[in-house]
């Protein structure tokens, strides 16, 4: 295995390790969670324990949080791999003596992509510990545009022609979602109309069938780029 296939295998590696198994454990819970609380709503006696909440929320935190990590891992190495081009080329060239505005202009663009990454990372973090509504709003809203700017970077493959099947796009919404999902805890526990519990199951039944859909494009995709690499 070469160092660029090993590269090419942890985004999908990460996502088969850790984020699959945490929507198993987090759809799991949830079901429980529901079943619980209907018995508790028909005034019956459930036998399932009230714990299976808090894990719920606690589990779905790891999973929201994984699912980001594992997107921004996707998005680095196609970003990284177009930019090792554009280095090389400036090199080979010495466009810093024969064009240096656009030298200046790629310097620019290593130190943006790099405070991209450390920014949507360092806003999740903050949206996790966020207790306020206004505060839990405007970290979730950073941490999305993060991913959507470092998404529309050049190397990315995105196959709009295909949106419908694609797993770039399958993969930003997922993320998105689960953004959302950790910026409307508060609210879901909070509302007593229940508007929020019944939008953000709704959302997430949406969200688990993009992870099914990200399993088949994923391996759709890597079967793709064996070929690619055999000149299939």
């Amino acid at each position: 295995m070469t160092p660029v296939d090993f590269l090419i295998i942890i985004h999908p590696a990460l996502a088969v390790i850790f984020v699959f198994p945490l929507i198993g454990i987090v759809s799991y819970y949830s079901w429980q969670t529901r079943q619980r609380r209907l018995a508790v709503a028909n005034k019956q006696k459930s036998k399932i324990p009230p714990i299976v909440g808090p894990e719920h929320v606690k589990i779905g935190r790891w999973l929201s949080s994984a699912v980001v990590a594992v997107t921004l891992f996707g998005l680095a190495r196609p970003i990284g791999e177009n930019l090792i081009k554009i280095g090389t080329n400036i090199i080979e060239n010495q466009m810093w003596s024969a064009n240096f505005i656009q030298f200046i202009k790629f310097v620019f663009l290593i130190i943006f992509l790099i405070l991209m990454f450390v920014l949507t990372a360092v806003s999740l973090y903050f949206l996790h510990n966020a207790r306020e509504a206004k505060w839990r709003g405007t970290f979730a809203t950073l941490t999305s545009m993060g991913i959507i700017i470092l998404g529309c970077q050049d190397g990315v493959f995105r196959r709009t022609n295909e949106w419908y099947v694609s797993h770039y796009y399958y993969g930003i919404i997922a993320s998105l979602l689960m953004i959302i999902s950790l910026a409307v805890i508060n609210e879901i526990y909070t509302d007593k109309s229940n508007r929020w519990r019944n939008a953000h199951i709704i959302l997430n039944c949406f969200a688990l069938l993009l992870f099914m859909g990200q399993g088949i494009t994923g391996a759709r995709d890597l079967l793709e780029i064996g070929k690619y690499k055999l000149g299939g």
